[in-house]
């Protein structure tokens, strides 16, 4: 499969790299341009490139960029063809991010960033630390597989994204519309706390959201006064205990 991917933070340059190596052909571009992704993708197949570039001639575009600065790639998208399957890693983080009007009185984050890029779009890979990502998929029918959600409107678009998160190690629990992501973001008992597929539809199931705010900023606070350190085992068990 043909995929490219805007954006080369953890998330996105760790999918790049799981998808060459599972043989997909894939393009990853940032902001600053390919010659700043030399580390990332030496010794691998994956080709550097622009962002424009990225877009051109794929099956499957993931954007993995930060949630305030997906509005910024509506014009690179503006001409890709409706078949081309869009999917959307990011998080709201108003402390990284700044205060969006629009998503703190309601408007869901998916609905929100779909509407910035003018195209419908696929959640998933939002709801896992970039140290899952990379060190916590396995084969599968492993008894101790992880599972994560994924969201969407479109049935053959959520099987395509299906098959990719599969093969980036983990099960599909499949969450439904775009309209019921909201049980996955930051603070809820689905987000990055590491459950095979059972206890991530429980999650889904129990997901609070008049809650979550509450439990992102406890999560941001955790960050600001350092009591929460940027550790995998630490970050599952944070995001635990608040979801509880």
């Amino acid at each position: 499969m043909k995929i490219g991917i805007i954006g080369a933070g953890n998330i996105g340059a760790t999918l790049a790299q799981i998808l060459d190596k599972a043989g997909h052909d894939v393009k990853l571009a940032n902001s600053k341009g390919p010659g700043t992704l030399k580390e990332i993708v030496d010794g691998t197949t994956i080709a550097a490139v622009t962002r424009d570039n990225a877009v051109k001639d794929v099956d499957v575009i993931i954007l993995s960029v930060p949630f305030v600065r997906n509005p910024e790639l509506a014009p690179v998208l503006a001409d890709v063809p409706a078949s081309v399957v869009i999917v959307d890693t990011s998080n709201y983080y108003p402390m990284r991010d700044g205060m969006i009007k629009e998503v703190d009185e309601g408007k869901l984050e998916s609905v929100w960033s779909s509407e910035q890029v003018g195209r419908p779009l696929v959640k998933a890979w939002n709801a896992l630390l970039s140290f899952t990502l990379a060190e916590a998929g396995s084969e599968s029918g492993s008894a101790s597989r992880l599972a994560i959600p994924i969201a969407g409107d479109h049935e053959a678009a959520k099987s395509v994204v299906s098959r990719l998160v599969d093969e980036t190690g983990f099960d599909v629990v499949d969450a439904g519309s775009i309209s019921e992501s909201w049980r996955f973001q930051p603070g809820t008992p689905a987000y990055c706390t590491e459950l095979d597929a059972a206890g991530v539809k429980s999650a889904l199931s129990t997901a609070d959201k008049a809650r979550s705010p509450h439990n992102l900023e406890l999560i941001t606070q955790a960050f600001i006064d350092g009591s929460l350190k940027l550790e995998r085992e630490a970050m599952v068990a944070f995001n635990r205990k608040i979801s509880v």
